[in-house]
């Protein structure tokens, strides 16, 4: 009778914890661990959340708010973050701006809190480092973006040297900007890209019960 060696017990029990150990490794690498799953979710929440007001203006109605015509301005339709339309006489200053090789004006309309960010017309020709010419002086109107002073971070500067001209009546200690041709839903790029932040927030959450799950399971 022969008598099984110890030798090739001691190999069949290395080859056994081998595989286990080879098995329990290839579970680890699937996946995301719980940390970085946590951190891409936070992440893509976060970059949503600076985009709120842009998605919140893209989903908003496309009805404009009617403001009103000069003697005559609606204060109570006042809401910022919509699309909306004045008309009114322009004040005889304005601030100018170049974007994307285009030259915008900005300028307010004569007692009223308002003022437009549109292209300049033919006559409005600025040369960076001479003074600006006056905006053109007709009536007009308009349509675009309404936003609260507050909410236009960006033209802070010229919103405070218009002001500061003393032609604007500001409503309630504010002024509001009004964006030409800035309408809602047309933004689709931005939607397209909202929805693949929030496709790596679900993933990432998945992947975060995924790991969680496999951490405390049995034999992990």
């Amino acid at each position: 009778m022969i008598e099984p060696s110890s030798s090739s017990s001691a190999r069949a029990e290395r080859d056994l914890r081998i595989a286990e150990l080879e098995a329990r490794l290839a579970r680890r690498r699937v996946g995301v661990r719980p940390v970085a799953a946590m951190l891409g979710i936070v992440v893509s929440l976060a970059l949503l959340a600076m985009q709120r007001r842009e998605l919140a203006y893209v989903f908003s109605p496309a009805a404009p708010l009617t403001l009103g015509v000069e003697g005559d301005y609606r204060f109570d339709a006042l809401v910022s973050n919509r699309y909306a339309q004045v008309h009114g006489i322009p004040t005889a200053r304005g601030a100018y701006e170049r974007e994307g090789g285009a030259t915008f004006v900005l300028v307010g309309l004569r007692e009223s809190p308002f003022v437009v960010r549109r292209l300049a017309l033919p006559g409005e020709d600025w040369v960076e480092g001479r003074p600006p010419p006056s905006p053109d002086s007709r009536p007009f109107a308009l349509r675009g973006r309404l936003l609260a002073q507050e909410d236009a971070p960006r033209y802070r500067d010229a919103l405070g040297l218009l002001k500061g001209m003393g032609e604007l009546q500001p409503h309630e200690g504010r002024l509001w900007l009004l964006i030409e041709g800035e309408r809602p839903g047309e933004d689709r790029g931005r939607v397209l890209v909202a929805l693949a932040l929030l496709a790596f927030a679900v993933l990432n959450a998945v992947l975060l019960v995924r790991g969680l799950t496999r951490r405390w399971s049995p034999g992990a």
